[in-house]
């Protein structure tokens, strides 16, 4: 299996321990994902998996952009209850997780709407991403309504939560890398650290930051205070505050 997939199964398992602790409260609480609750998010991530498993499960979303599509397969999922939620997630994610690891090295290409056209081998790590930013941002404080530590942010999460973002920022963000006079080098610290550019042509600026707060960062579900700007373009800056990878 890849690193995505064995992140998969080890955040899998992660959330299977933490929904089998929630109270029927947290079920209802609001998540820091706007709009949904704990069971939402719960209800998004088995839809996901149903999206590799058999998508005629799935409301028909033809024309829709994905953060739409992703609302209405939640919106079909409210009237589960969080039991029937928690067992369609873990019947779903067993069943989709050999197919996502199928694709492990596969270099056809897959366009999938507006997160962009990537080759197939990458789409697990799309999974992990979204699994790493759902349970630690959206489902634990600050963010989120459950207290005590969320989930590892460690090399086997990370890895592929930075692969999946290297490879959607630039074409999630062409509007506005495109008002930039040339490419931005980011270098990304600690677990899963890797040096990447974004934007085409010479370097004009350099954002330094742990992997941690730059994935918080770059979903804007925090803000760029923890990274040292470097730039003569006084416009990067602001910029940053437009890029979004989802």
């Amino acid at each position: 299996m890849s690193l995505a997939t064995d992140s998969l199964q080890a955040d899998r398992a992660e959330l299977l321990r933490i929904c089998s602790a929630l109270t029927d409260a947290d079920w209802q609480a609001p998540s820091g994902c706007a709009g949904w609750s704990v069971k939402d998010i719960v209800a998004h991530l088995a839809a996901l998996y149903w999206m590799v498993a058999d998508r005629t499960k799935l409301p028909d979303v033809t024309g829709l952009a994905t953060e739409r599509a992703q609302d209405v397969y939640v919106e079909q999922r409210r009237s589960m209850t969080p039991a029937q939620v928690l067992a369609d997630y873990e019947a779903v994610s067993a069943a989709a997780l050999p197919a996502l690891a199928s694709l492990d090295g596969q270099t056809f290409e897959l366009p999938l709407g507006d997160l962009g056209t990537y080759p197939a081998g990458v789409v697990p790590a799309a999974y992990s991403f979204d699994h790493y930013v759902h349970l630690r941002l959206d489902l634990f404080a600050p963010r989120g309504p459950l207290g005590g530590n969320p989930p590892p942010s460690d090399e086997l999460r990370l890895v592929p939560t930075l692969d999946w973002i290297v490879a959607a920022l630039p074409q999630q963000n062409q509007p506005a890398l495109a008002t930039l006079p040339g490419a931005i080098e980011f270098e990304i610290t600690g677990p899963g650290g890797r040096r990447f550019a974004a934007g085409s042509g010479e370097q004009v600026g350099r954002v330094s930051v742990a992997a941690q707060p730059f994935v918080s960062a770059i979903t804007q579900r925090g803000d760029w205070s923890q990274a040292r700007v470097e730039s003569a373009d006084p416009g990067l800056a602001g910029l940053l505050t437009e890029l979004k990878v989802f």
